[in-house]
């Protein structure tokens, strides 16, 4: 059983709402950073969201991982 299910909290500062997803503090990071959210974080290696905060995340890397396509010249889908 993982943490989200046994109901860890929003890792973003000022949110305290249950999480419903985990992703790698890589992934996340360079978004945070363009988004301006701030993580409550002690050195883990994940962070939880709240589906307010999962959807903006996914938002934005779904975006940007466009673009890289584009870049590259691949086909976008």
């Amino acid at each position: 059983m993982g943490k989200v299910k046994k109901g860890v909290n929003c890792s973003v500062a000022g949110c305290s709402d249950r999480a419903i997803q985990s992703i790698s503090i890589d992934k996340v990071q360079e978004a945070a950073q363009s988004m301006g959210l701030k993580f409550d974080t002690k050195k883990s290696r994940r962070i939880y969201l709240c589906e307010k905060h999962y959807k903006e995340v996914k938002k934005y890397l779904k975006k940007t991982k466009k673009l890289e396509k584009w870049k590259h010249g691949l086909p976008f889908t």
